[in-house]
């Protein structure tokens, strides 16, 4: 396991965050880490996503990934821009090369056993299970991890502060992604403070796991 996987058991959550607005990263990574979470994926789904992980990746003692990506290409401009592990829909063997070649954990997503052994004789030890309610939550990652007792998963989609636990309490499960505490609409006018009371109570929820 790398330093990256390390920090990531350890944080147990990692916030799924939209960027809409390349001014708000830096306040919302202090808000983060001042809520015990200093760490987020930010998702390539904005023009502005990839200036926004450049600046999460100048704040110190913050760990700042890149999620939604689709190709190499998107890859490799997420890694530019400083994106310590990569996180991606769907299982994309250019994208797993060009993580290994710069020494990168890189989750990619998997939806089914196929899937999973797949990624399993890529050489990869963690993957995103996606989209996890819709497929079944945590009584398919109990039926998958049964063959693949090897595999650990970070499930992300549908997961929120009422279900958070259920995840992380299984032995498969090295943490967890949402975005419950991160909705743009929670900090449109700038104010960080709901971001900061959810994010705390997520931290405060998982101190005994």
């Amino acid at each position: 396991m790398s330093d990256t996987h390390a920090a990531l058991r350890r944080y147990k959550i990692i916030p799924v965050v939209r960027i809409d607005d390349v001014d708000n990263t830096v306040e919302l990574c202090k808000t983060l880490k001042l809520g015990g979470l200093p760490v987020a994926e930010i998702t390539l789904r904005t023009e502005c996503a990839i200036a926004a992980i450049q600046e999460a990746a100048k704040q110190e003692d913050f760990l700042i990934g890149a999620g939604t990506v689709l190709n190499a290409h998107e890859c490799t401009k997420a890694l530019d821009a400083g994106a310590r592990f990569i996180v991606s829909p769907g299982l994309d063997e250019g994208v797993v090369e060009i993580c290994r070649e710069r020494e990168v954990a890189c989750f990619p997503g998997v939806a089914t056993a196929s899937e999973v052994q797949k990624a399993h004789n890529l050489g990869l030890e963690v993957v995103k299970f996606f989209p996890a309610e819709p497929l079944g939550g945590t009584g398919m990652l109990k039926a998958l991890a049964a063959p693949f007792h090897q595999m650990q998963f970070i499930p992300t989609g549908g997961i929120h502060s009422g279900n958070a636990v259920e995840y992380l309490q299984l032995p498969c499960v090295m943490a967890i992604g949402g975005s419950w505490m991160v909705k743009p609409e929670l900090y449109k006018d700038g104010n960080f403070s709901e971001v900061l009371k959810l994010t705390q109570n997520a931290s405060k929820s998982i101190e005994s796991l």
